[in-house]
């Protein structure tokens, strides 16, 4: 069943559907954070993550009490948007090899990540209300706040160091092979 398959017919089917994504999405995150964790040099910034793994398990344990209080049973749904912010983090955490840039790499996957759960989050709240889940409302809202708190978390942690850390960093000199392979680009083979 996706966003705009036949399956979908009313706002109730459109709001579980939603619930089934952003079930995924917590999981895939919290399966993430470890190697983000691993891979952050800054403590502060590995200790954002560590406190944003414990959220993300809560929100596991919340989204569980969601679907309870809807009389439906946990399931999550394959959701490509996380799947790709995911890999899009990984493959940019892979392709930096200074730690210190990595570390402003990684807080920017990390935003991308909480703005997608910020918009999951916001828009849940918005339908629960409107479909008279007003206790399911109370407990998207807690994640929606948490969401939004991490995200101006690593935003401050970004603006008051990493990025300055990372902007001041110069590339390493390059060989004198390397130099060579560098001049090299353009010309012609002659053969």
């Amino acid at each position: 069943m996706g966003w705009f398959s036949d399956d979908i017919e009313t706002m109730d089917h459109l709001f579980v559907h939603s619930l089934q994504d952003i079930y995924y999405a917590e999981q895939q995150i919290e399966k993430a954070l470890p190697d983000m964790i691993e891979k952050a040099t800054d403590a502060e910034l590995r200790r954002a993550f560590q406190m944003h793994l414990r959220q993300t398990k809560a929100q596991i344990k919340r989204l569980d009490r969601v679907f309870k209080k809807i009389k439906r049973t946990p399931q999550a749904h394959k959701c490509p948007a996380i799947d790709g912010i995911l890999d899009e983090a990984g493959e940019i955490a892979g392709d930096v090899g200074d730690q210190v840039v990595l570390n402003a790499a990684l807080i920017a996957a990390a935003q991308a990540v909480e703005h997608y759960e910020i918009t999951r989050y916001g828009t849940l709240t918005s339908w629960a209300k409107l479909l008279g889940h007003t206790e399911v409302a109370k407990l998207l809202f807690m994640s929606l706040k948490e969401e939004k708190a991490t995200d101006k978390k690593l935003n401050d942690i970004a603006k008051r160091k990493i990025n300055k850390k990372a902007l001041a960093r110069q590339p390493k000199p390059l060989s004198v092979e390397e130099k060579l392979e560098e001049a090299m680009i353009g010309i012609p083979v002659i053969g």
